[in-house]
């Protein structure tokens, strides 16, 4: 069951999973799937984020909390960073498991709460894992249902970030995306109309259609793949897929 306690679980795995990865792979190693980062930005980031959700869950933020004012204990050696990013977990799943579901936390989704955080955390952390294992070779693996539970959440978030409302209004309205896994239960139409973009889950005829392992799928909304990866099954308008994957990348 998708509740409190399975994300907080998942998240904490996730960060484990991450860390191990990094652990034997060259800091200044390239990661292909975010252009102009190495290994040691990835770790930066990540690591930063959870600390930054840490101190807004913990405090009850009302208000996004400024990342500068924070003191992330950074190692000044890159070769630490990998022992000082699982240093993290602990702190992070401590402040969620505190707060229950339904604290009031600040945040730009629907549901201002720790509940959100929980979530938005293992899914940044698996994406960024994937990262991290793309960059030292190794292909990603996912559960099937965290996978799905993910482009679920990526979906419903990503409109309501102001600095993408402009950028997905300008997708062509009256064009759509499907979005059909073939290893699970999972199928969403993504829409485009009146400036917005507006998503379902269920199975309808679209524009373009991608079809693929749901893992794949996750990685391709994130923009981490391209539709034109030879393990997805492409229909449809392929350029609608790449605009979309161009006003909608993180």
């Amino acid at each position: 069951m998708l509740d409190h306690e399975w994300y907080c679980d998942r998240t904490q795995a996730e960060i484990a999973a991450m860390a191990a990865v990094i652990s034997g792979t060259d800091p200044a190693a390239p990661v292909p799937t975010c252009p102009e980062w190495n290994v040691a930005r990835l770790i930066k980031h990540t690591g930063l984020v959870h600390r930054w959700v840490t101190e807004m869950v913990s405090s009850r933020a009302a208000a996004p909390v400024d990342r500068q004012t924070l003191d992330i204990g950074l190692p000044t050696s890159e070769a630490s960073y990998p022992r000082w990013l699982a240093d993290g977990a602990a702190p992070l799943v401590t402040a969620l498991r505190s707060a229950g579901p339904d604290a009031a936390v600040w945040s730009w989704g629907a549901s201002p709460s720790s509940g959100f955080w929980a979530r938005r955390m293992l899914h940044e952390t698996t994406v960024h894992r994937a990262d991290a294992q793309l960059a030292a070779g190794v292909e990603p693996a996912f559960d099937p249902v965290a996978a799905a539970d993910g482009i679920d959440e990526f979906l419903a978030f990503l409109p309501a970030l102001p600095r993408f409302g402009e950028r997905l209004g300008s997708l062509p309205a009256g064009q759509s995306v499907h979005l059909h896994a073939t290893d699970s239960d999972g199928e969403w139409l993504i829409r485009f109309a009146d400036g917005t973009m507006t998503s379902s889950r269920g199975h309808e005829k679209a524009t373009a259609a991608v079809r693929g392992p749901v893992g794949l799928l996750l990685l391709f909304v994130y923009g981490r793949i391209a539709g034109s990866d030879p393990r997805l099954a492409v229909f449809g308008d392929a350029a609608l897929l790449d605009a979309w994957q161009e006003k909608a990348a993180l």
